[in-house]
C-alpha cells in the first residue's frame, strides 16, 4: 500500500491503493461540457418562445395560440437541447461525485452535495420540457381543439421552469469548498465554483431566480471543460 500524500495547495493528490480511484477516462467530464452547451441552447430557444410575452399577442389567448403555431421549430429545438442537457447532467453528476470522492477529505459531504445539485438541475430540465409534446403537436395542427388558456399556461411554463438552474449553483459552491478549503480540485476550478456557482445560487435564492438560467449552463460547461482538460491528479 502506498502512503497517502496530498498537495492541497497545488490541486494535486496521491490516493492510497485502497481508496476510490479517479476514473481512467474523462468522458464524464465531456458530458458536463456538452450538457452546459446544450443547456445554454435550450435557454436561448426558450427565450424565443415569446408568445405570452410579445406585445403583439400578450394578454390575448387566441393570439398566443396563433403565435405558438409559428414557433414549433423553436419549441423542437428547446425540447431537444434541454433534454440532451438533462440526460447528460446525470452522467456528469455521477462522474463528478466519483472524482471528488478520490481527493476530498474522508467522510466529506462535498461529493454528494455537488452531485445532488446537478441532479436537481436535471429534474428542472425534465419538468420544464414535460409539456412540450402535448403542445407542439396541438399548436401545429389547426384542427386540434386546444383551449387557448392552456396555451397561455404552457408559454409561462417554458419561460420559467427550465430556467431553475439553482442546483448547479449548489454544485459550484461545493466545488469552491473542494478547491479553496480542501485542495480536492485545482485552485482555479475552486474560484470558478465560487464566482459562477455563488452567483447562480444567489440568483436562485432570490426573487430573480430565473436569472440562474443564464449563469448555470455556463458554470456547467466551464467546469466540464476544466475537468476534461485542466484537471491534474497524480494517480497511485
Amino acid at each position: 500500500m502506498t502512503n497517502t500524500l496530498d498537495h492541497t495547495q497545488s490541486g494535486y493528490s496521491r490516493i492510497a491503493d485502497d481508496a476510490p480511484r479517479q476514473p481512467r477516462g474523462r468522458a464524464w467530464a465531456l458530458t458536463g461540457a456538452v450538457a452546459g452547451v446544450a443547456g445554454a441552447i435550450g435557454i436561448i430557444a426558450s427565450m424565443s418562445i415569446d408568445a405570452v410575452y410579445s406585445p403583439s399577442s400578450q394578454g390575448d389567448p387566441a393570439a398566443i395560440v396563433t403565435r405558438l403555431g409559428e414557433l414549433t421549430t423553436n419549441m423542437l429545438v428547446f425540447h431537444t437541447a434541454m433534454m440532451v442537457a438533462t440526460v447528460l447532467l446525470i452522467v456528469f453528476a455521477a462522474g463528478l461525485r466519483h472524482r471528488l470522492s478520490t481527493s476530498s477529505a474522508p467522510g466529506s459531504l462535498l461529493p454528494d452535495v455537488a452531485a445532488g445539485g446537478l441532479m436537481l438541475t436535471a429534474v428542472a430540465g425534465l419538468m420544464g420540457t414535460g409539456l412540450n409534446t402535448e403542445f407542439i403537436f396541438a399548436v401545429a395542427d389547426p384542427g386540434t381543439a386546444l383551449v387557448p388558456e392552456a396555451a397561455v399556461m404552457y408559454g409561462h411554463w417554458v419561460g420559467t421552469i427550465p430556467w431553475l438552474w439553482v442546483g448547479s449553483g449548489i454544485t459550484g459552491v461545493a466545488l469552491a469548498f473542494a478547491g479553496l478549503r480542501q485542495g480536492a480540485v485545482p485552485l482555479w476550478l475552486g474560484w470558478v465554483g465560487a464566482v459562477l456557482g455563488g452567483l447562480t445560487l444567489l440568483f436562485g435564492l432570490s426573487p430573480l431566480q430565473y436569472m440562474a438560467g443564464f449563469t448555470g449552463p455556463v458554470l456547467v460547461a466551464v467546469v466540464g471543460l476544466g475537468f476534461l482538460f485542466g484537471d491534474r491528479v497524480v494517480r497511485a
